[in-house]
């Protein structure tokens, strides 16, 4: 056992002597808000987030088409699903005309006024590997579904919560039209009184998935003081005084995320490592271990969480980093990537990484035939390139 194993060690065991005679001095420190962290680039990192700039809503297209009785859609009938897209109307054709690996256009269709939009032979042949990756992980989808609503104080969410999550825990569009009713004995969707809002319930606590990534992945001399793997960006630097906290605050005892914590008082530095431990948790829940800020920003009374509560992300630069691409904050889980890849790749995954090298082809056939054209217009001025 290494020296710094048994510091912890000793650590750990000390702090519970405390707790068990001196409660109050071993759980009401609240040291954690006067450390200040710099938030600095990562450049990989952000290259994991910007990459997939356009894969959703290609995606959102390659289904809608896909589901047509005859798997092609007039333009005018995509129109409607702009907004989802987060693209103008006039911009749904010019999308849809950028990726001609993905997308193959048709300018009538039986007679019928177009353009029509079909899918390519390599995205048709994708989208049947998504389905029957999506059969394939079914199971697991449930389970990770179960495991969000085990997160929650009362075992539920709002329906529009859980489709903030829905792309990045992998679940299909109409996951509560098809393997939510599929499963009555896990799920059920319930209307509360007084509340217009669909709720999506968990039927029944399943010990076993009740038990942290964190947890599974420590060893027995750990004991109750689990600490997160941590890592910096390149050329980062702590401060002495913020390495020595980050060091002490690591030892502190790790409370579940799935256990009853509205004993823990907020202000403390133990209440700060149980809300890391949900976050840890939750990304863990997500297939490429990444989600948007926003997309958790409305779950703070559901998991008992305090108010600020996201800042978490931003005082703990060593577990999340906050990505600024895309004009939205994205918070990615670093020890699940090696540079801007993910060291495990789920099933789902690893197709939507086939699409996006679709998506890639197409932008890479575009700058070529843009260099030939330049050729082509020095040669007929004489000018050189």
């Amino acid at each position: 056992m290494s020296n710094g194993l048994n510091r912890r060690a000793m650590l750990c065991l000390g702090r519970r002597w405390l707790r068990g005679r001196l409660p109050f001095m071993a759980e009401q420190r609240a040291t954690l808000v006067n450390v200040k962290v710099k938030w600095v680039k990562d450049r990989p990192l952000d290259w994991a987030v910007s990459r997939e700039r356009h894969l959703r809503p290609a995606l959102h297209l390659v289904h809608l088409i896909s589901s047509q009785p005859r798997g092609r859609a007039a333009l005018r009938d995509l129109a409607p699903c702009r907004r989802q897209l987060a693209l103008p109307h006039a911009n749904i054709g010019a999308f849809l005309r950028r990726f001609p690996t993905v997308f193959r256009e048709s300018a009538d269709f039986g007679g019928m006024d177009g353009p029509w939009f079909s899918l390519s032979d390599d995205a048709l042949r994708l989208r049947r590997m998504e389905l029957g990756a999506l059969a394939d992980a079914e199971q697991d989808l449930v389970d990770r579904l179960r495991r969000l609503l085990m997160l929650t104080a009362d075992r539920s969410l709002p329906l529009h919560a859980v489709d903030h999550l829905r792309w990045d825990m992998g679940l299909p569009s109409d996951y509560h039209l098809s393997f939510v009713p599929r499963h009555p004995d896990f799920f059920e969707l319930v209307r509360r009184p007084g509340d217009e809002r669909i709720w999506l319930k968990l039927v029944s606590w399943d010990p076993r998935l009740a038990v942290s990534e964190l947890r599974k992945s420590a060893s027995s001399a750990d004991g109750d003081c689990l600490a997160f793997p941590v890592s910096f960006t390149r050329g980062f630097g702590l401060k002495k005084k913020c390495m020595a906290w980050l060091r002490e605050w690591q030892t502190l005892p790790y409370t579940s995320p799935y256990a009853d914590a509205s004993g823990l008082d907020s202000r403390t530095d133990v209440s700060e490592k149980r809300i890391v431990g949900v976050f840890h948790e939750l990304l863990h829940l997500t297939i490429a271990k990444k989600t948007g800020r926003r997309n958790v920003s409305n779950l703070r009374k559901p998991l008992g969480l305090p108010f600020k509560f996201t800042k978490v992300f931003e005082r703990h630069p060593g577990i999340f980093y906050l990505s600024q691409k895309l004009a939205i904050q994205t918070v990615v889980l670093r020890e699940a990537y090696g540079g801007s890849d993910l060291l495990i790749k789920h099933p789902l995954q690893e197709i939507r990484e086939k699409y996006l090298a679709l998506l890639m082809a197409s932008q890479q056939e575009r700058t070529k035939g843009d260099l030939k054209k330049e050729i082509e217009v020095a040669g007929h001025t004489g000018c050189e390139l």
